[in-house]
């Protein structure tokens, strides 16, 4: 039975510091980081995961504000928030909660949001950052998926690890996070129309799955000592919540998995508040 990667226990560890790191700011005369929320209509969803960052800001002890938006705001609006957002000298962290409604254009919103702010890590600028190898903001979901691979002691250098997804928010920031100089591991990245899949992801000495699709990376695709990272969250007919990897089966084969729910998800979280702080260190 493989070795499980606690991501719950991980994240609350690296909260912690952040908390310790935020008081040591403030007792020491400076102002606390900001962190800006921007919720766009009534997505259900959405509502659970804005609420779960919010907490996680009152934990931390990191000034927050929720800008809840109707479902009819127009972009002039929306772009108008951002922008005095961005010139809102109490905050560091700008995040405008996706998936929008269907009338507004996703990519000019996240243009927008100052790059010195982005601490989602979607802005053009900082995704150029990050396939070039320099300082900026890294999307928080895969960067909490190196944290991760660190504490679980997992070494990347010379492995061959296999993306399954090409997303602009895991895939492909993954695979550039994994390509940098000092990680050194061989990357593939894989997706929907990708030939032989199983036979691909037969070969990885890492599996990233981010493709959205439950229970889709299965035992026979896992070579023996594998370690799996699944990113997926879908929820079954019955209710319950699985990851994109069949956990049951690929447990018995791997050397260390991560569990849905309480692995990657409480990463994402962890890594928002950690931006939010390097944001205002930097500022």
């Amino acid at each position: 039975m493989s070795k499980l990667i606690d991501g719950k226990a991980i994240a609350l560890e690296l909260r912690e510091e952040i908390r310790v790191d935020v008081e040591t700011l403030v007792s020491g005369g400076a102002r606390a980081p900001g962190l800006a929320v921007v919720l766009v209509g009534d997505n259900p969803a959405s509502q659970v995961y804005v609420r779960n960052k919010t907490k996680a800001c009152e934990k931390a002890g990191i000034y927050h504000r929720q800008i809840d938006l109707s479902e009819s705001t127009t972009m002039d609006e929306l772009l108008k928030v951002v922008q005095d957002l961005n010139s809102d000298e109490k905050i560091d962290g700008i995040l405008v909660q996706l998936p929008l409604p269907g009338h507004l254009d996703e990519s000019e919103v996240i243009k927008a949001i100052d790059p010195n702010k982005d601490v989602d890590g979607f802005h053009p600028v900082n995704m150029g950052r990050l396939v070039l190898g320099e300082d900026g903001f890294v999307p928080c979901t895969p960067m909490g998926m190196m944290v991760m691979l660190e504490k679980a002691g997992i070494e990347l250098t010379g492995k061959n690890l296999v993306v399954v997804g090409r997303s602009n928010i895991v895939g492909k920031p993954m695979a550039m996070l994994c390509l940098q100089k000092g990680v050194d591991a061989t990357v593939t990245v894989c997706h929907s129309r990708t030939k032989n899949l199983p036979e691909v992801v037969a070969e990885a000495d890492v599996v990233v799955a981010a493709i959205g699709r439950a229970k889709m990376i299965t035992a026979d695709m896992v070579k023996p000592g594998a370690v799996v990272l699944d990113v997926g969250i879908n929820r079954l007919d019955d209710g319950s919540l699985c990851g994109d990897v069949d956990f049951d089966g690929v447990e018995e084969k791997a050397l260390a998995i991560t569990p849905v729910p309480g692995g990657v998800g409480p990463m994402t979280i962890a890594l928002l508040l950690s931006n939010t702080l390097k944001s205002r260190k930097a500022r």
